[in-house]
């Protein structure tokens, strides 16, 4: 992350850490604790682009990339979009 955060932000940062891990999980891994961190190098670009904008759509695009161009997997926009949308509401939720 680099630098330290304020406190609604850092809240923000840790739901979407757990929206990754629990909701997006394109691999299908959030059964169980043990690769916790598998999406944690998306995290700061996700973060920054739900920071950046209230439209879900630049988030929605970066997961898609991800998961197609990084991992190989089939595209699933409307997922994606779903992911994206929760992230911008718990975004707006603590009043950022």
């Amino acid at each position: 992350m680099g630098k330290k955060l304020p406190p609604d932000q850092l809240e923000l940062y840790k739901r979407i850490d757990e929206i990754l891990f629990y909701k997006w999980d394109p691999i299908g891994i959030s059964d169980g604790d043990w690769a916790r961190d598998e999406y944690q190098s998306y995290l700061p670009r996700v973060f920054a682009y739900a920071m950046e904008s209230d439209s879900p759509d630049a988030i929605a695009k970066y997961l898609g990339v991800v998961s197609t161009e990084s991992m190989g997997l089939s595209a699933a926009p409307e997922h994606d979009m779903n992911i994206a949308k929760m992230i911008i509401e718990v975004k707006e939720g603590l009043g950022l």
